[in-house]
């Protein structure tokens, strides 16, 4: 086999690989065998006709494709390994000679990795976010546990408030017909959530258990049911259940049940504490994603289309696992939000494009720190692994292989290369 390697320029590459005659010749051959149970020739029982009856009555075209396909593959990565290219995106492939008795050509149009020229990425300036957390902060998550401990009382001896949740039966009447969908029995509605046509919540207050009542409201003008948008209508309700929320004392006690810490203070201590750490990291991501961004900002490279299309792909098929796993499809996805795949490919290319320059810059400037991974990282890595995913670190090991391993060397020295960044920035 030989190849030769045509620069297209801004990093693409076209591939002119040949293979002997003699090596398409058997590829037909085989791919006769794949597909002899399919040919069915008079006198023959089907599959058992001769392959030079076949190619007498068919020719040997009816093969070139299968033939084609089984060579490409294995053609294609040894061509990309002996070209020593660091190929980035999916190969365009393309035939330019396909006949027996001659050598089979084909062409692959291909990115290859860009080259980075780093500017400054030294002494960047971004500013750093203060770190504090107000009372304020901390009471409102302590609203939130409280809330969550809220008991739930009936009330008999008072009116509908708001913050009750009033359960009713009710029925809707335009110009006194009744009108479909606008009916309902024991339906729980909590006052002041705006879940229902504005004015029929706050035409609940004041009433009583028991009571029946008209409540007159309007539909809005744009209400999703265009029969009934801007008429007044009238819903006749019942009250047949008022329940309120009561909530606990915010004191020790509560702090005691709610957390591992017997005092209120202790309690806001640590959700002060916690709140912080968020604050923290969410700030120190936010520093890196700045400083990484200048980084860019100030290096130049030319990433090929073709590679932003590949990474795109990678990445709608990422996302079309992590719907996989929560029992949705990516085509019930694109018919829930009217999205086509075409489309929803062209919004990702922009973040693409963003995740390609991060990973390009980064791997420069660990090369040009000569930052390297020791085998003990490594092994501290896969630690982590076995420890995360609760599996033997000999189990994790032997999942990797040598080309697993580069790459969690590469992403090790990425990870230093934002550390230096960070220590480094003014």
């Amino acid at each position: 086999m030989g190849f030769q390697v045509e620069d297209l320029g801004k990093n693409m590459v076209k591939l002119t690989i040949e293979t002997p005659a003699e090596v398409f010749e058997d590829a037909i051959k085989k791919a006769y065998e794949k597909n002899k149970n399919k040919i069915s020739i008079q006198g023959f029982r089907k599959g058992k006709a001769p392959y030079q009856m076949v190619v007498k009555m068919y020719g040997k075209e009816m093969f070139y494709e299968d033939a084609a396909n089984l060579i490409i593959p294995d053609a294609y990565e040894q061509a990309v390994k002996e070209s020593g290219l660091e190929i980035v995106s999916r190969p365009e492939i393309d035939a330019t000679q396909i006949e027996s008795g001659k050598a089979f050509i084909f062409t692959a149009t291909v990115a290859k990795k860009p080259e980075v020229t780093l500017g400054d990425y030294k002494g960047l300036e971004v500013e750093k976010q203060e770190i504090t957390v107000s009372d304020e902060e901390i009471d409102a998550e302590i609203k939130k546990e409280q809330e969550k401990n809220a008991k739930e009382i009936n009330i008999e001896d008072r009116t509908i408030a708001e913050g009750d949740t009033a359960t009713i039966d009710y029925e809707g009447f335009v110009d006194g017909v009744a009108f479909e969908g606008g009916k309902a029995e024991n339906h729980p509605l909590v006052i002041g959530s705006h879940s229902f046509i504005p004015g029929f919540e706050e035409g609940l207050i004041g009433k009583t258990l028991g009571e029946e009542c008209d409540v007159e409201v309007t539909f809005p003008e744009e209400y999703h049911a265009k029969e009934l948008a801007g008429k007044p209508a009238v819903f006749k309700c019942k009250v047949n259940k008022i329940t309120a929320k009561e909530l606990p004392e915010i004191d020790d006690e509560f702090a005691s049940e709610v957390s591992d810490f017997d005092t209120l203070a202790e309690y806001r201590e640590s959700i002060e504490k916690s709140l912080r750490e968020k604050k923290e990291a969410q700030a120190k991501t936010e520093l890196e994603n700045a400083l990484v961004a200048k980084a860019i900002e100030n290096a130049t490279m030319d990433v090929p289309d073709a590679m932003i299309e590949s990474t795109a792909r990678e990445m709608a098929e990422e996302f079309a696992k992590r719907l996989q796993m929560q029992g949705l499809s990516i085509q019930q996805y694109f018919q829930y939000t009217g999205m086509t795949p075409q489309k929803y490919l062209d919004d990702l290319k922009p973040q693409a494009k963003k995740r390609i320059e991060t990973r390009l810059v980064l791997e420069a400037i660990a090369k040009a720190e000569n930052i390297e991974i020791s085998d003990e990282e490594v092994e501290s890595e896969l630690s982590k692994m076995a420890e995360q995913y609760n599996m033997e670190l000999e189990q994790v090991k032997s999942i990797f292989g040598e080309e697993e391993t580069k790459n969690l060397k590469t992403d090790l020295g990425v990870q230093k290369a934002i550390t230096l960044l960070v220590d480094n920035a003014k």
